[in-house]
């Protein structure tokens, strides 16, 4: 991870990489373009605008779950310098290996004198909590599943309350404290508090529950009857799917492996051609969002910024 850092700090390693996280990106989009085509054909443009809508919503979101992390850890509030290293580093995560993302927060946060320790930590606990009140959404899920395919679903209901006991702050703090002790860095300034991680967890859910309702909207406008039922199942299965992506780190932003988990779920409540108009609309929005955010963010914040962002940051503990 260090040397990841290093090689970043390079102007010209920096405008690559970002280049190339952009280009595997729109890469994402654009191969795609032949289904995409023939399923817009089956959605309509108001339906469309909606689930772009709810896309941006679910990202933005999910950066006012990291900020809240980050603030409680010790960063000021402030949302224009944040916004930028959050929008932009997510691009990473379309690049193959699974911690480009992390880096590029960490080298992004410098820019702004986050220390790297921080940013690492903060991105890391932000994770956890999309990993763990996705499981809980996911098991929840199981209320609203097809008769008969509860089974499958019951190791969900098993691993979201063991999940959930390392969102304590005790727990929490002693595993940021191991981690940072055997990477050679020293303890973090400020410890995670409950109101911290409530605060994140409450920005998460949010969050899953609209990227849910964008799959719902989707495959809605495919044949999938709109009812209380069928968008617990949407929430839930999009949870489950992003938390499935995540942990295969081999293909970016989990290409493959949502699809298949989101198959799955949706198959007793919509055709199999219906499904696979949903998930490759659903993912192709979110790339979409994803670049356009990344976008604006970069744009607004143009060039690096070396105003106090910390009260404690000085340019020697940024290494930390």
């Amino acid at each position: 991870m260090r040397l990841l850092i290093q090689l970043l700090r390079r102007p010209v390693v920096r405008v690559a990489f970002l280049a190339l996280a952009t280009g595997a990106a729109i890469y994402a989009v654009v191969r795609e373009r032949a289904q995409v085509g023939a399923a817009l054909h089956q959605v309509s443009p108001v339906v469309l605008v909606a689930a772009l809508g709810a896309s941006l919503l679910y990202v933005v979101l999910t950066m006012l779950s990291w900020r809240a992390v980050m603030v409680d850890l010790g960063s000021r509030r402030d949302l224009r310098p944040l916004s930028k290293v959050f929008f932009v580093s997510q691009i990473g995560k379309y690049v193959p290996g699974g911690v480009w993302n992390v880096v590029a927060a960490a080298e992004l946060g410098a820019d702004h004198l986050i220390p790297r320790r921080r940013s690492l930590s903060g991105m890391a606990v932000t994770i956890l909590v999309s990993l763990t009140t996705g499981l809980s959404l996911a098991a929840l899920m199981v209320a609203f599943a097809p008769p008969g395919s509860t089974e499958r679903y019951r190791v969900v209901a098993v691993a979201a309350p063991l999940m959930l006991v390392l969102l304590a702050p005790r727990v929490l703090n002693r595993l940021l404290g191991l981690a940072l002790r055997l990477t050679g860095r020293p303890p973090l300034e400020h410890p995670m508090t409950a109101t911290g991680i409530a605060l994140s967890s409450g920005w998460a859910v949010l969050a899953w529950l609209v990227a849910g309702t964008q799959v719902w909207m989707l495959a809605g406008a495919v044949g999938m009857p709109k009812s209380a039922s069928t968008w617990g199942l949407a929430v839930g299965g999009y949870a489950l799917a992003w938390v499935v992506g995540f942990l295969v780190i081999l293909v970016p932003a989990g290409l493959g492996a949502r699809e298949v988990v989101l198959l799955a779920v949706l198959a007793g409540a919509l055709s199999s051609g219906g499904v696979l108009v949903t998930v490759l609309l659903s993912r192709v929005l979110l790339t979409v969002a994803d670049l356009l955010l990344a976008g604006a963010a970069y744009l607004a914040n143009k060039g690096p910024s070396r105003s106090p962002q910390v009260r404690d940051a000085s340019p020697a503990s940024l290494d930390e």
